[in-house]
């Protein structure tokens, strides 16, 4: 009986003791996986002159435009700074042909009502926590899972964004401002950033025009949002296989589909209806042009349809050109 008891104790003491190990071994774990979040957030917020908190909770810092993290990046630690395109496209301009498309209000987010950054800074959406614990680890925040779809912003749709990759998403490259690369210009929208206003369902439609284009002075890419915002740019050391020209350009909408327990996400791409809907309630593309190689905008002359999951999300070519896009993902019930 007393032989039984301490083996019972003993059998406690071990399973306590393993117990303990484990506890001990979770701590650890979550105290590494704390420090390496807190060291990725130290490396991507840098110095603020101001901040400034939006309606919709975000803090955008305001950084010297020399301090911004695109300086992080080895191939830029003596980069000097364009401030400006040397060239435009050629008939960006003209009248009644580019310009006349595009909008013509200020670019507005929604961080504007609370202020705005001074001269010499940039705006930069502050990382927390949470933004970095979303990523399967700190080294791949802000970067597309290879192999998959990306919906970046999928909590929060109505945001302005843009990235780069430079080797079909290994290691080379990511969204908005997250990593280094992208250097940044404009003081006034600030990348991932909220869009303000947005178009409602059956109500008032907002579009914005984006341009990218090679500068064929400098080599590097420019970012525009609108007919006047030049955001910045990226590059040219940064694309190994982009040094002279894109052998293909697409527009449409992506969504990230982890397939959990073999379903589809219900991620809504665009307004979240089909394309049947039409105008005022399905999202859209119009006034396609590209750049040729002589630095003019073209009507581009051949386009293919892909949609890769049609029963979740459709493409629908409009009759001026454009095309209606979007989807309500896989309903749960």
């Amino acid at each position: 009986m007393k032989v039984h008891i301490s083996m019972s104790h003993s059998l406690v003491a071990l399973l306590l003791v393993m117990t303990c190990l484990s506890c001990n071994m979770s701590r650890v774990w979550a105290t590494a996986q704390w420090l390496e979040v807190r060291q990725h957030q130290k490396r991507l917020n840098k110095p603020v002159v101001k901040s400034i908190k939006s309606p919709d909770g975000d803090i955008i810092d305001c950084v010297h435009i020399s301090h911004q993290p695109a300086f992080d990046h080895p191939l830029l630690k003596n980069h000097t700074i364009q401030m400006r395109p040397s060239f435009y496209p050629i008939g960006l301009y003209d009248e009644n042909k580019v310009a006349s498309k595009m909008e013509r209000s200020s670019a507005r987010q929604l961080w504007h009502q609370n202020g705005r950054c001074p001269e010499d800074t940039i705006p930069i959406r502050r990382t927390n926590k949470d933004d970095v614990l979303k990523a399967t680890s700190a080294e791949r925040y802000g970067k597309k899972r290879h192999g998959t779809i990306p919906n970046p912003t999928s909590a929060h749709p109505n945001r302005d964004g843009g990235g780069y990759e430079a080797d079909n998403y290994e290691s080379i490259g990511c969204y908005n401002l997250r990593c280094s690369g992208f250097v940044q210009v404009n003081k006034d929208i600030a990348l991932g950033a909220t869009i303000h206003p947005i178009s409602i369902y059956d109500g008032a439609q907002y579009d914005i025009t984006i341009l990218i284009w090679k500068d064929p002075k400098s080599g590097n890419w420019w970012l525009q949002y609108g007919n006047r915002y030049p955001l910045g740019y990226w590059p040219p050391a940064l694309f190994p296989y982009l040094h002279d020209s894109a052998s293909e350009i697409q527009w449409g909408g992506e969504v990230l589909n982890l397939n959990v327990n073999g379903q589809h996400t219900t991620t809504e791409m665009g307004s979240g209806h089909y394309p049947e809907k039409g105008f005022r309630r399905a999202s859209f593309f119009r006034n396609f042009l590209i750049v040729d190689r002589s630095n003019k905008l073209q009507t581009p002359k051949h386009d293919e349809k892909e949609v890769t999951r049609i029963e979740s999300y459709d493409l629908l070519k409009d009759y001026d050109g454009g095309f209606f896009y979007g989807g309500p993902g896989v309903d749960p019930n």
